[in-house]
């Protein structure tokens, strides 16, 4: 008795399940990340249908071009994620480590001669056939896979020796050197930021991640020194000061969100939108929100955003405390990567942080980005599962063991 007793207390055995003789119990996605994340794709459809017309007509293509392929690749994205279902972590986990030397390779392809893509003069792009396809959206997730594994593996290390917690910056660093040169210092700090939060979440010493900053800050002011972007940190101080030069892009989706007022001037009505704001569609798409929504629906945006990475990182917590230290770590970088780079993009867009081209998750016309958001979703929702899946298994042993005779 006392040993199948003992035996039900780690919920990993899932044969007493099957020996019980019961039926299998569906069990639901989380109501808590699959509510917020489907929210922010409706609201993502209704932006890029109102944001793209004039855009596409413009370019001389259907009115509803861009419209038609942000729900091709949401309905691929859907697809994906729900095939993550039948993947288990640990499969990703046995994976973790050639994701250091595949994302890097993965960002150098983009630097072929012939094989890279250059658009708006940034060589960020490898075309697959007739689409093409930003290599460090799917590099993000890598880094998030690779950096679980190996703080799952050296956790008690990480929180004590220096070198352990500087390994992690030192391949940061690598992939942003790369991303510099593409250029893309906005995919560089948000990797950049995930690593360090990710690293600092594994209960790395405050003095080392202190030290670590006081090194990674001088890499990126070097960096911001580059003529273009010290144009665009100048112009955000100021935009005002030229703008029809180096402040449009602030200055036009300021007045976006300026001319939206509380309720916004309604679908459709955008003003900005018009050939006045460029990207609409994608980097500045919040700007037209703002404008047709209004502050309402700012925060009602804000508000999905906050709902969705809190319940990534409660996930995490909990992923933890029963034992799953890799897939505690793959929720926490997942939820930093659509926190932080929903935060810069809405800066971006709120006139707070200087212009960087980085899409608004969920909700911005990017094949890319859009694939590789619902991929990272649906990995929290195999998490999430997995952890249902042993409670059902453990409650369902306990009920065997009760039914034995003493």
């Amino acid at each position: 008795m006392r040993k199948m007793t003992a035996s039900i207390k780690h919920p990993a055995t899932r044969g007493q399940a099957f020996q019980a003789g019961s039926m299998p119990v569906p069990i639901r996605p989380d109501s808590w990340i699959l509510l917020p994340a489907l929210l922010l794709l409706s609201i993502g459809i209704v932006m890029v249908g109102s944001a793209s017309i004039a855009i596409a007509e413009g370019q001389g293509a259907s009115t509803y071009h861009y419209l038609a392929r942000h729900l091709v690749f949401i309905g691929a994205g859907v697809f994906l994620a729900s095939m993550l279902r039948v993947i288990p972590m640990a499969f990703f986990e046995r994976i973790s480590r050639p994701m250091l030397a595949l994302s890097v390779l993965l960002l150098l392809l983009v630097l072929v001669p012939g094989v890279g893509h250059t658009v708006n003069g940034s060589t960020r792009w490898v075309r697959m056939g007739f689409v093409n396809f930003q290599v460090v959206e799917a590099v993000k997730l890598m880094v998030i896979i690779y950096l679980a594994g190996y703080l799952a593996r050296k956790a008690r290390l990480v929180q004590s020796r220096f070198f352990d917690t500087f390994k992690p910056l030192i391949f940061a660093g690598i992939l942003s050197a790369i991303l510099l040169l593409q250029p893309d210092m906005g995919s560089a700090a948000v990797i950049t930021a995930i690593v360090a939060g990710m690293v600092w979440l594994a209960g790395a010493a405050w003095r080392h991640i202190l030290v670590l900053g006081l090194l990674t800050l001088p890499a990126f002011g070097f960096a911001a020194m580059e003529p273009y972007r010290l144009r665009r940190i100048v112009s955000f101080m100021d935009p005002w000061a030229d703008p029809f030069a180096s402040g449009f892009q602030l200055t036009q989706a300021l007045i976006a969100v300026g001319r939206g007022e509380l309720f916004g001037v309604g679908i459709g009505a955008s003003i900005q939108k018009l050939f006045y704001l460029p990207e609409a569609h994608t980097d500045f798409i919040f700007a037209v929100l703002a404008e047709e929504f209004g502050l309402v629906g700012v925060l009602a945006v804000l508000l999905l955003f906050l709902l969705l990475v809190t319940r990534i990182m409660v996930i995490g917590v909990m992923a933890h405390r029963k034992g799953k230290p890799f897939a505690g770590f793959v929720a926490y970088g997942i939820g930093l990567w659509i926190g932080l780079q929903a935060l810069v993009s809405i800066g971006v867009n709120l006139g707070v942080l200087p212009t960087k081209g980085l899409t608004l998750p969920l909700i911005s016309s990017g094949g890319s980005s859009m694939l590789m958001s619902l991929i990272a979703v649906g990995i929290v929702l195999r998490i999430k599962y997995e952890m249902d899946q042993d409670n059902v298994v453990y409650c369902r042993a306990r009920k065997t063991v009760k039914k034995v005779p003493k």
